[in-house]
């Protein structure tokens, strides 16, 4: 009986890790680790990794013992290691180097490299990491330098927004916001100064911002969300190459506000696709996806706060987290798996300046 129990609770409890800001006058102490349970949505806090600046965004190691952040603090950025024990929740502090560029606003990891977007910089820096998990300073830095037409100056230089790797792992995407580009890397891990080499350059609309992109659980599908105007971009994804398919709209034709489109994803299932606005809306729209890869609208529903940044489908499809930056909450929906609506289940955590929602084992 014991060993079912034990199987049990590993299904039913998670962490939680959430990236914040720290220099907002809300007050965050750093990274926040909790307990997440999938039958109920009760959280609890199991640990603070305190005094790390701003640690926006996270990225967690392939055998979950290594955590890895941005420290998005200007000209002054840096990307920090930690070990991590995923029984605790704790983050141990490692070491920190200079990102290479002003305000990372990305991290990814696998088990040779840890890989940041530079927004200010305009660059992606790719670092090696040790044996003990910690980093080398940079072993290459790409740096864009384009430009596009946004009025509002927002495209008046390079603004590297994430760095992702391709359902294939043979491939890196990387979204210029600033250039209105999606860069495409062929990917060598093992490579010291040629980790990564240009394949591909996709120009998206002018004017449109191109920040995160989502794939299909099956790799065949890549969703990309425009900043700008909210638009949704489908491709068909293979073997490094997008192919455009769709692109479609996530607010009414009337919505004048600023939009401020933020995070994209596809749940596990593959059925549908999420994705949140921030700016005036304060959105979260919910489409089905047809076997074709082609999306459908389902609903727009409010995030119930502001500033929606990352959200994250819970590991049991149940729920859905949304990170409100300045509302100072988690909020938590529940979430429908045959039909993708989003309700309240009138649960959230505050914690201040929330930007990046991770789960983890």
């Amino acid at each position: 009986m014991s060993i079912s129990f034990a199987a049990l609770a590993q299904q039913t409890n998670y962490n939680l890790l959430i990236g914040t800001y720290t220099n907002t006058p809300a007050k965050s102490e750093g990274i926040y680790t909790y307990n997440f349970n999938t039958l109920t949505s009760s959280t609890k806090l199991k640990s603070i990794a305190k005094n790390v600046a701003n640690p926006s965004f996270i990225a967690i190691s392939p055998d979950k013992k290594f955590a890895y952040s941005v420290n998005e603090t200007g000209s002054t950025s840096t990307v920090s290691a930690f070990k991590y024990n995923s029984v605790n929740g704790k983050l141990t502090f490692l070491n920190k180097v200079e990102s290479e560029g002003a305000d990372p606003c990305y991290i990814t990891a696998d088990n040779d490299n840890v890989i940041v977007a530079n927004y200010s910089g305009g660059s992606l820096a790719v670092f090696k990491r040790k044996a003990d998990g910690s980093l080398n300073t940079a072993a290459l830095i790409i740096k864009h330098s384009g430009k596009s037409i946004d009025p509002k100056g927002r495209q008046q230089s390079a603004h590297v927004h994430m760095v992702k790797f391709t359902p294939d792992r043979k491939f890196l995407i990387c979204n210029d916001l600033g250039e209105d580009q999606i860069y495409i890397y062929s990917y060598f891990p093992k490579s010291n100064k040629k980790t990564l080499s240009i394949k591909n350059v996709l120009k998206t609309t002018p004017g449109s911002g191109p920040r995160h992109i989502t794939f299909s659980p099956n790799g065949k599908f890549a969703y990309l969300a425009h900043e700008f105007n909210g638009s949704i971009t489908g491709y068909f994804y293979a073997n490094g190459s997008l192919n455009k398919i769709q692109e479609i709209g996530t607010t009414p034709k009337e919505f004048e506000g600023r939009i401020d489109g933020a995070d994209i994803h596809v749940s596990a299932d593959g059925k549908f696709l999420y994705e949140t606005n921030r700016g005036d809306a304060n959105t979260i729209s919910v489409f089905s996806i047809l076997s074709t890869g082609i999306l459908r609208f389902v609903e727009t529903v409010s995030t119930l706060g502001k500033g929606p940044r990352n959200f994250s489908i819970d590991p049991s499809g149940k729920f859905l987290l949304v990170a409100n930056q300045y509302t100072n909450d988690v909020v938590i929906f529940k979430r429908n798996k045959l039909t993708g609506k989003l309700t309240d289940s009138g649960k959230k955590i505050e914690v201040a300046a929330p930007v990046n929602l991770v789960f983890t084992k």
